[in-house]
C-alpha cells in the first residue's frame, strides 16, 4: 500500500498515542477532524491497524524476567508443526514466536515472574512437549529499546 505523507504522519500519531481524539490527531497531522476520521476508518478497515491496546509495564505485573528460547523441532511434519503452533498460542508467557533460519527452528520471547517461573514454565510446556526436540534458552539481562512503532 502507497501512504501519502499524512497518511504517514497520522499513523506514527496513532502508533505513538491511539488515546489521541480525531480532533488532536487533525491538529498535529494538519489535515480535517473529517478527513482524520475518514483516514482511521480506511486504516480500519483496510487491516492496516489491526488493533489499539495500552502496553503495561512487565516489572509492574510480575513479568519481568524475559527469556530468548530458541526451540528447534524433534521433527518437521505437518503434525509436529500445528502442535507446536498450538502450544505457542495457548501460553501467555510467550509473547513472540518468529520461525528462523539457521541452526534452530523458532526463537520465542518468553515473559514470567522470575527463574523459577521461567524454569517451571519450561520443563512442564516445552520440554514435555513431543513437538520440541531441544530448548536453548538466553536471559534478557536488560532492555535497551522496546518499540511497537513501525518505521514510517
Amino acid at each position: 500500500m502507497e501512504l501519502s505523507h499524512q497518511q504517514k504522519a497520522l499513523l506514527r500519531e496513532i502508533q505513538h498515542d491511539s488515546s489521541l481524539s480525531v480532533a488532536e490527531l487533525a491538529e498535529r497531522t494538519g489535515t480535517a477532524q473529517s478527513t482524520a476520521w475518514r483516514r482511521l476508518q480506511e486504516f480500519d478497515a483496510s487491516g492496516v491497524v489491526r488493533g489499539r491496546v495500552v502496553l503495561l509495564d512487565p516489572d509492574k505485573v510480575d513479568a519481568g524476567f524475559c527469556v530468548f528460547a530458541n526451540i528447534t523441532l524433534a521433527d518437521h511434519s505437518e503434525q509436529a508443526i500445528a502442535g507446536f503452533d498450538s502450544l505457542v498460542k495457548n501460553h501467555p508467557e510467550i509473547q513472540e514466536c518468529h520461525k528462523l533460519t539457521g541452526s534452530a527452528d523458532y526463537i520465542l520471547k518468553i515473559r514470567t515472574k522470575d527463574v523459577a517461573a521461567y524454569e517451571d514454565f519450561m520443563t512442564r510446556n516445552l520440554l514435555r512437549s513431543a513437538y520440541v526436540g531441544a530448548v536453548a534458552s538466553s536471559v534478557s539481562l536488560k532492555q535497551l529499546k522496546s518499540t511497537t512503532e513501525l518505521p514510517l
